[in-house]
């Protein structure tokens, strides 16, 4: 909090999963997208809804360039001026899916080297996917730290490091393992998901937010679930189970929440 009372960091993530992913984070003066992997209308709606205005965005962030976190990028810069940052690997991958963007609003940083925007210093750092350069991001906002990773295949200890001291994370629970392989995906699509460089089952996501609560972790997001292999409902679940196994509680130890794929997000206030 401020000193005259007003909310320092704002985090929801707006839209989170396979159909498209747009998180939202305000700190001080600065607001900043992470991916833009929607229509115009719908990201523009959504900040609107919570109390926010998209012409005031100051960046777009990108994790990585398949089309759910890429699609709305090249309307959002058009529409607002606004600059787009990437790293150098993933905006090779970039021009052909979203159009023409203006040159002085591509904006590339390093993997693995903190940048600031404004108010916001941000880690991006590497996580194992089947595209160019994927990125997780972690955000330093005076005492507060918060981290957003999904599309990763499993945990590697470049993640772990950057999870660690984070006040509120949001992870991938993408699908559930039975669900999954009993559904009606053929079996290339099913080994992709599986693999070292796919997606984290629930399961998988609880066993790891177990191995952050005793550095601090306070409140997990489970994000990027899919419509097909998951349900919020089974995917909260399970992380439940993972946590309550491990003698920790829910609401006391750590909070525990699910973001919904479209529309009505909780929003954070830190």
């Amino acid at each position: 909090m401020s000193a005259k009372g007003d909310i320092m960091i704002k985090f929801c993530p707006l839209f989170s999963g396979s159909s498209g992913n747009a998180i939202y984070l305000k700190y001080r003066d600065t607001s900043i997208l992470i991916d833009a992997g929607l229509s115009k209308r719908k990201i523009t709606q959504a900040i609107a809804d919570i109390g926010e205005d998209a012409s005031e965005l100051d960046a777009i962030l990108i994790t990585h360039e398949h089309y759910d976190h890429i699609s709305g990028i090249g309307v959002m810069e058009r529409g607002y001026n606004i600059p787009i940052y990437a790293n150098t690997s993933t905006w090779k991958e970039m021009p052909r899916i979203f159009g023409r963007i203006r040159e002085e609003n591509k904006k590339t940083f390093e993997t693995g080297k903190r940048f600031v925007i404004k108010d916001i210093e941000i880690m991006p750092f590497s996580i194992p996917h089947d595209t160019a350069d994927p990125v997780g991001f972690s955000f330093f906002l005076d005492s507060k730290k918060i981290t957003s990773v999904t599309d990763m295949g499993h945990l590697t200890e470049t993640i772990a490091e950057n999870i660690k001291g984070s006040d509120l994370l949001l992870l991938e629970s993408n699908h559930d393992l039975d669900m999954l392989i009993n559904g009606r995906y053929p079996l290339k699509l099913k080994k992709r998901i599986q693999g070292e460089k796919g997606h984290l089952c629930n399961k998988d996501c609880g066993d790891i937010v177990v191995k952050f609560i005793e550095f601090g972790l306070k409140t997990v997001v489970l994000g990027h679930m899919s419509a097909q292999n998951n349900v919020p409902q089974l995917a909260y679940d399970t992380v439940r189970k993972c946590i309550e196994e491990n003698g920790y509680v829910i609401g006391k130890d750590i909070n525990l929440v699910v973001a919904v794929r479209e529309g009505n997000n909780r929003v954070f206030l830190l």
